[in-house]
């Protein structure tokens, strides 16, 4: 182990904690912040014939709300923007798309507490 503490900035530390938890779960990362004008996705991956647009949350505790509970209804609809412009970029008729949101709690010593939400939101809503 690093003999030092990770500097990094907890975003930036929750959102490497969900790429590797993606991954482990079989996920392809397509795209790390991938902006789009003013709208920015956190991560975009593949999931078998599934395009996922993921939303990460990271908390350095959860105590007074879970990470995941934080995201507004107009952070959902800079993330539909987002997901419609990567999708007029990339068209395919038969690509399936889907929301997902992770939680990160990362507490200042273990390991990350990380909840997936998979299809946590619709584009319609």
């Amino acid at each position: 182990m690093w003999p030092f503490p990770d500097s990094r900035p907890l975003w930036v530390r929750g959102e490497a904690a969900a790429a590797r938890h993606l991954r482990w779960r079989g996920f392809r990362i397509l795209a790390h912040n991938a902006r789009f004008g003013h709208n920015e996705v956190d991560i975009i991956a593949q999931d078998g014939d599934t395009t996922v647009f993921v939303e990460v949350r990271t908390r350095a505790s959860a105590e007074v709300m879970p990470p995941e509970d934080s995201i507004t209804y107009p952070k959902r609809r800079h993330l539909r923007a987002a997901a419609r412009s990567y999708l007029s970029r990339h068209p395919d008729p038969e690509r399936y798309f889907r929301f997902d949101v992770v939680g990160v709690v990362m507490p200042a010593h273990g390991k990350p507490e990380i909840a997936h939400y998979p299809d946590a939101f619709r584009m319609d809503e």
